[in-house]
């Protein structure tokens, strides 16, 4: 077993509405899963204890150089419209394993942001979409999948119990 650094990122790209943006796009911010919590200490507790009671809500982000006419058209569309965005990264071990890192997310472009204009300087836009469903997977194997009904971890349901205490269903894998 090698013990040189693993699954380093060298190069990331976007697709956006399912047109590549390589050489356009300047960063890319995943979105950040994170537990809804709550302190609880109740009768006979000498201290509280964090209670799981959910997720927050999901955002992701990414920035690029390009004025881009097809990105804009994205902001402001009516409810209910949800786009693509599709995150890559070459993820390289120090033996040269080549490792492949692909976020799909499903939402809507919410924030629209251009930096200032001034000649002679890059300006940059920033965008921010409010995620409805987030995949994880690295070198096609699934890490975090997650929407609003439904969280997995390693393709395994982290809901199904309740989804099925609901009577909802609990089928998922």
């Amino acid at each position: 077993m090698s013990e040189m650094p693993k699954y380093i990122l060298r190069n990331c790209t976007i697709f956006v509405d399912r047109i590549s943006k390589v050489g356009q796009a300047s960063e890319m911010t995943l979105p950040v899963p994170e537990e809804t919590v709550e302190d609880i200490r109740n009768a006979g507790m000498v201290m509280p204890i964090e209670v799981k009671l959910g997720y927050e809500k999901l955002e992701m982000s990414f920035k690029m150089t390009a004025f881009d006419p097809q990105t804009l058209l994205l902001f402001g569309l009516r409810p209910g419209v949800i786009k693509e965005f599709m995150v890559t990264g070459a993820l390289v071990d120090e033996d040269g394993t080549t490792h492949s890192a692909v976020a799909y997310v499903r939402g809507f472009l919410k924030k629209p942001e251009a930096d200032s204009w001034k000649p002679g300087e890059k300006s940059e836009s920033d965008y921010t979409v409010s995620v409805r469903s987030y995949k994880l997977e690295i070198d096609g194997n699934p890490i975090i999948e997650m929407d609003p009904f439904e969280v997995k971890i390693g393709g395994v349901s982290q809901t199904k119990d309740i989804r099925s205490a609901l009577l909802l269903g609990g089928d998922s894998a």
